[in-house]
């Protein structure tokens, strides 16, 4: 699976650290930035418009976005048609993001999380299919939401 990883000053400690388990999961893992270090802020909405635009034109197949709580990334990442990115903050919500919900971006709060947590968070989530059966219509469900409520966008 092609993986993309993004995050904010906040977050570019932990997503340096879970590039490389991506990658020793056997993924390809394509970094999103940030480069800089943590004393310099920058502003996460630029960060997770780079990670979705990446997911939605079909670039990569699953995202990590990381930020101080997680909550800023998935907010600014769901304005994305085709998105769903879901803060993830314990093993069961790791695991029905994907099974129930069929998340395609990870968020994580580097500042809520410890790194051995946040590893196992996406090892959970990366092992975690789709139920399909009565979650499907649900996730037909926000697709038809978008549909309503996105405009396509000839420029681009």
């Amino acid at each position: 699976m092609i993986i993309g990883l993004a995050a904010d000053h906040a977050g570019k400690e932990l997503k340096d650290i879970l590039l490389g388990l991506v990658k020793a999961l056997g993924h390809e893992a394509i970094d999103y930035g940030v480069a800089v270090t943590n004393e310099q802020s920058v502003d996460y909405p630029d960060y997770a418009a780079l990670l979705a635009k990446a997911l939605a034109s079909g670039k990569i197949e699953a995202g990590v976005a990381i930020c101080g709580t997680g909550t800023g990334m998935a907010m600014a990442a769901n304005k994305f048609p085709g998105v769903r990115a879901a803060v993830v903050w314990d093993e069961y919500s790791a695991r029905m993001s994907r099974a129930h919900n069929d998340a395609n971006i990870i968020c994580l709060g580097a500042r809520t999380t410890n790194v051995h947590r946040a590893a196992d968070f996406l090892k959970i989530w990366l092992e975690t299919s789709f139920e399909d059966g009565r979650h499907k219509m649900r996730r037909d469900k926000i697709r038809e939401i978008e549909k309503k409520n996105f405009k396509p966008r000839l420029e681009e």
